[in-house]
């Protein structure tokens, strides 16, 4: 496991070397033949894969400022080599998105490396021909044949935006995508049983907070009814990953009516970060006559708020069982693709939260005609229930802003707020203290930072 993770941290030291990368290590530069660069040969002075990476990583994470986002790594079926799929933000290069792949091999006596790389957009239609041309001139095992085949199975991706534009991504020919993708999510279908849920969200209330506790109760005593609090997922919150992501699927299916799924978890590993993260592997079947998938997520959860509601975060792939060697190059493409516009996003979740307010409302203007001493309890609570959502949405955007790695700073001598990428809010504040700060999640400006 600590060589898996050198060798997925260090997808990002290739992923954004380009010339400079490539003339310290000795390795060659061509372009792909419709877009993209690739880089590879022999990387001098490291004996291991891991090696090779790393010493390329440590200078090109503080060079550009961003952590890689890498997915699982894969062997390359009939080679000796390893790969994975990775995205990037150049943070300091206008935010360009970038995609890549990633392909190491030891030989006997030396280390040789290979990274496919384009823009985020393109990448899905551009690497297929740029590893066709890779293999033609590259073969460290002396594998000239079996390398391009194996490696090349991802099928040719077609670029989709959402029709609200919130979020993108790159699917092959003969995928659907469901009409209940938006707001930054997109759940798609393969012809063949494959489905994709990317940044699919949980909305938990914490069932230890005494606020949640109280909720429950009045939900009990038949208060509430026809609001969103009667459809909530009411879950504790820090236990098993793993078993919260079981637990939390099955309930939501059964709001929405539908049959329990049968989800079989065989491993789980943590993921590093201040957001607590697991990547799962396992099987699931949906009960919808297709059979058993392969599952390969990355599940996360952020701290409870006041009030006790936390958002979880699902980045899902699954693939029929008898498919999942053939199709992971092609998921693991899609993945890299996905890209979420987080203005459209925030100015969504404005206008929704409009309704659901109005609707708190209401419900506090008919409880306070209610005389009966014995609802004075139900009507203390409706008052607060506005407050308790304005405190989730200031978590659930604290929680956004960390995703996105970005930091609600305030001008001082402007008295504004303003949400910017982390490296240019600790440039700032670094600059000049006394003019720039910090805020913390708890003094976000409504319809300004939330």
């Amino acid at each position: 496991m600590h060589l898996l993770r050198l060798l997925l941290t260090a997808a990002l030291s290739f992923c954004l070397a380009g010339a400079t990368a490539a003339r310290a290590q000795g390795l060659k530069t061509i372009d792909g033949p419709k877009g993209g660069k690739i880089l590879y040969g022999k990387v001098d002075g490291q004996s291991t894969e891991a090696g090779a990476m790393g010493a390329v990583l440590r200078s090109l994470h503080t060079q550009y400022g961003d952590r890689p986002q890498v997915g699982k790594l894969f062997h390359v079926r009939g080679t000796n080599s390893v790969a994975a799929f990775f995205t990037l933000v150049k943070r300091n290069q206008g935010n360009a998105k970038v995609a890549g792949m990633l392909i190491a091999s030891k030989a006997s006596d030396h280390v040789e490396a290979a990274l496919l790389t384009d823009d985020a957009a393109r990448f899905g239609s551009t690497i297929n021909p740029m590893l066709t041309t890779l293999f033609k001139v590259w073969h460290p095992m002396g594998d000239s044949g079996a390398a391009a085949t194996s490696a090349g199975q991802s099928a040719a991706l077609q670029p989709y935006t959402l029709p609200d534009r919130s979020a993108s991504v790159s699917l092959p020919q003969g995928w659907k995508v469901l009409p209940s993708s938006g707001g930054g999510t997109i759940m798609a279908e393969g012809p063949n049983g494959e489905a994709v849920a990317l940044g699919y969200p949980y909305l938990a209330s914490d069932t230890n907070n005494p606020a949640v506790k109280q909720t429950m109760a009045t939900l009990q005593r038949g208060g509430l009814r026809n609001t969103s609090y009667a459809k909530a997922l009411y879950y504790p919150y820090g236990g098993d990953l793993g078993k919260t992501f079981v637990d939390l699927v099955q309930m939501s299916r059964e709001h929405q009516g539908q049959q329990a799924a049968s989800i079989k978890i065989a491993s789980e590993t943590p993921v590093s970060g201040a957001v607590h993260c697991a990547h799962l592997l396992g099987e699931i079947d949906p009960k919808d006559g297709k059979g058993s998938r392969e599952m390969n997520t990355i599940f996360c959860t952020s701290p409870p708020g006041r009030f006790g509601s936390y958002m979880n975060l699902a980045y899902h792939t699954a693939v029929p069982v008898a498919l999942a060697a053939r199709e992971r190059t092609t998921m693991g493409a899609i993945l890299a693709s996905f890209n979420v516009n987080n203005a459209v996003v925030r100015q969504q979740a404005n206008a929704i939260a409009a309704p659901a307010i109005a609707q708190i409302h209401e419900i506090g203007r008919r409880a306070a005609q209610q005389a009966a001493s014995v609802h004075a309890a139900e009507d203390a609570h409706n008052a607060s229930v506005e407050k308790m959502w304005d405190e989730r949405d200031k978590t659930n955007q604290g929680f956004s802003n960390y995703l996105l790695e970005q930091t609600v700073i305030q001008d001082n001598v402007k008295g504004t707020h303003s949400t910017e990428w982390n490296a240019t809010a600790d440039a700032l504040v670094k600059s000049d203290p006394q003019r720039y700060e910090y805020v913390p999640n708890q003094n976000f400006w409504k319809g300004v930072d939330y």
